[in-house]
């Protein structure tokens, strides 16, 4: 009997133990790319995560289109909401966490937000994607009822305005946002709700999501004429954060 170095080793058995290390090897890779942004560092309450499994990838920077810079991830940098207004329910992890001050206002459990860019999405040219109807002669309501002129009645029933624009999406040809004007005993000027917290019908503009004493407290956006990644995320957040926490009944189980 004939003795080899290479005993049963052959191409088939070479090739397939190369795939086998290319394929754990790019799944290492993926996961540890996957971390660059959203890996939770820190637990819920803040205190540093011993559970990182992977190393968290070496920062990395990204040239930004249409001029806006470059961005390094992952930044090493703090939660810049800083201390959020919360407290634990329960030891353990997994269980949630309870609100210490106006949830809406805090921007806590459901009507959290992300710290996105201050600057509005851009469409491929580098134009802001959504703007006001007011602001564009391309857009008209060509099937539907048109909201605008329309009385915006909130989850408790009060009137707190009027709808006096919409706001699309030019690339996408679809609207994002109805332009609220609020009456003056709710707060007054303009105010943003998502079109999927609206409902329009044949008498006015439902918003079940917030009360008529929540509008006032709605984030506004700086410019009448652009929405920010910022501003998107706080108003949509706010509007989902009523779902639960406008009124204590919210907060027990829906039958």
């Amino acid at each position: 009997m004939d003795y080899y170095i290479t005993g049963n080793l052959d191409i088939a058995s070479i090739a397939l133990w190369l795939f086998t290390a290319f394929f754990v090897g790019l799944v290492i890779y993926i996961q540890r790319e996957n971390m660059r942004e959203g890996f939770p560092l820190e637990n819920d309450d803040g205190t540093p995560n011993p559970h990182l499994g992977l190393p968290v990838p070496e920062p990395k920077t990204f040239k930004l289109p249409h001029g806006r810079g470059e961005v390094t991830v992952p930044d090493g940098k703090p939660d810049p909401r800083g201390e959020l207004a919360l407290k634990r329910s329960h030891n353990s992890d997994g269980f949630p966490f309870e609100p210490t001050g106006d949830p809406l206002v805090d921007g806590v459990g459901p009507a959290a937000w992300c710290a996105r860019r201050d600057a509005p999405e851009l469409d491929g040219h580098g134009h802001p994607k959504i703007i006001p109807m007011a602001a564009s002669e391309q857009f008209a309501v060509s099937a539907g009822r048109d909201p605008r002129g329309m009385k915006v009645q909130a989850g408790d029933g009060e009137i707190v305005g009027t709808i006096s624009d919409m706001w699309v999406d030019e690339p996408e040809q679809m609207v994002r946002y109805l332009e609220i004007e609020l009456d003056k005993d709710h707060g007054g000027g303009k105010r943003l709700v998502p079109m999927t917290f609206a409902k329009i019908t044949s008498e006015v503009v439902r918003i079940h999501a917030i009360f008529g004493t929540h509008f006032a407290a709605v984030p506004k956006t700086a410019s009448p004429r652009q929405v920010t990644l910022l501003e998107e995320d706080k108003i949509s957040a706010y509007y989902g954060g009523g779902k639960l926490y406008a009124s204590d009944a919210r907060l027990e189980p829906q039958l």
